[in-house]
């Protein structure tokens, strides 16, 4: 019986995954550039962790479960609340700031679509112990340069969720309203907003607020906000040279941000542009820790890839033809991987033919014979891109390459 994979789950084949890990290791380079160290948490926890404050949305997609012991666990569908825990629990006392990244696979229960799946990867980092404007404009211009350095072209949001929590402060379930402005969904909050009795002025606050693409304009709409924050943000990020917009509509779908929000959008994905979000937050006091405030961000990895078209280095690749000898083909290839050449050696028992019939199928750049000429000091090399062969001493094979390869 051929048994199919999950809905909403994706199988990698090497190309892909090659792919996937250079786009990962291009972001954990500018990452720990920054001076963040990596950690990771369990694939599950206990399902209060997200039920607190993660919101109903997210609450309505998780994968639960009870466990032999009859436990509420969960598959993570977010990394920051796993983080928070962690911190809690294992680096309260480390001095802060504190500079985490991580990079994970996520589960949630949602319609498949390009770029989103059920499980998915997130890159994400979290600064936890300051609330001033450099720790906000830090992480914006981390997600800035990593995603620049990715070559993607993008859209980068910027907004302050203080803004229109302090608009809607007073209304009943405000979060319900929060998740309805981050959808723009402006029909239902009209009727959410009616049903709870309020003015049309509030209404037409809003959606003017959500409009508004810069500080004069915001205040002009609702002066009684202190924007000194997200205008000091605002300030550092264009100094250093990054290219954004204000966009104080920006709500974000999790309840637990509270000051600097912003998002970032790409082009190719169809209706799901979103690529990158993050802000500032305090998650802390509710896993039994002090309140401490932190910013990060996630990025949709699997989107970032649907995306980018980082060149991938390709390493030199040689298919070592055996003669039949097993060892002494692979005494041969170690010596060409201790060069940074990718090295194969038949276990198929295949004849001298077949061996280069295969080196040509697998694109390989090199055939590496190792016959006996290998135990007086030689072997013989033919460059499959160019046909020449030629013999080559083994002291003199690293300057071979090196001169073949640049």
């Amino acid at each position: 019986m051929k048994i199919e994979k999950p809905r909403g789950t994706r199988d990698f084949l090497p190309q892909e995954m090659e792919k996937r890990r250079h786009i990962e290791n291009l972001m954990r380079k500018v990452a720990e550039s920054f001076g963040y160290r990596e950690i990771q948490t369990p694939t599950f926890e206990h399902l209060e962790l997200f039920t607190l404050k993660s919101g109903e949305g997210i609450v309505e997609e998780i994968y639960a479960f009870r466990d032999k012991g009859g436990r509420d666990l969960a598959l993570r569908p977010e990394l920051t609340a796993p983080v928070m825990r962690m911190f809690v629990n294992e680096c309260s006392v480390m001095p802060r700031p504190l500079r985490f990244y991580y990079f994970g696979n996520c589960f949630r229960y949602e319609r498949p679509q390009r770029g989103r799946y059920r499980e998915f990867w997130q890159f994400g980092v979290e600064l936890i112990g300051s609330d001033k404007p450099e720790s906000d404009a830090e992480v914006i211009y981390l997600a800035y340069r990593i995603l620049r350095g990715l070559g993607i072209d993008f859209r980068l949001h910027v907004g302050h969720v203080g803004l229109l929590r302090k608009v809607l402060e007073g209304l009943d379930n405000a979060d319900s309203a929060m998740r309805l402005i981050d959808k723009k969904d402006f029909d239902g909050l009209k009727v959410l907003l009616d049903e709870r009795g309020k003015s049309a002025d509030l209404f037409e606050t809003v959606v003017r607020l959500s409009g508004c693409s810069t500080v004069e304009e915001a205040k002009e709409v609702y002066p009684e906000f202190d924007y000194s924050h997200v205008e000091k943000v605002s300030e550092i990020l264009t100094e250093l040279g990054v290219e954004f917009s204000l966009d104080f509509g920006i709500a974000r779908g999790l309840d637990y941000y509270t000051g600097i929000v912003f998002e970032v959008y790409a082009e190719g994905l169809g209706a799901q542009k979103q690529i990158c979000g993050g802000g500032s937050y305090r998650l802390a006091r509710l896993f039994g820790g002090e309140d401490v405030p932190s910013t990060g961000f996630a990025i949709g990895f699997d989107r970032v890839v649907e995306v980018c078209s980082a060149e991938i280095p390709k390493r030199p690749v040689a298919v070592v033809v055996s003669f039949g000898d097993f060892v002494r083909g692979q005494k041969v290839a170690e010596l060409l991987r201790n060069m940074g050449i990718d090295a194969v050696v038949d276990v198929m028992g295949r004849n001298v033919r077949k061996q280069l019939s295969f080196a040509n199928s697998i694109n390989a750049d090199y055939a590496v014979f190792a016959g006996e000429e290998f135990e007086k000091g030689t072997v013989r090399i033919k460059d499959l891109r160019t046909e020449e062969q030629i013999d080559v001493d083994i002291g003199e094979l690293e300057s071979f390459f090196e001169n073949r390869e640049t």
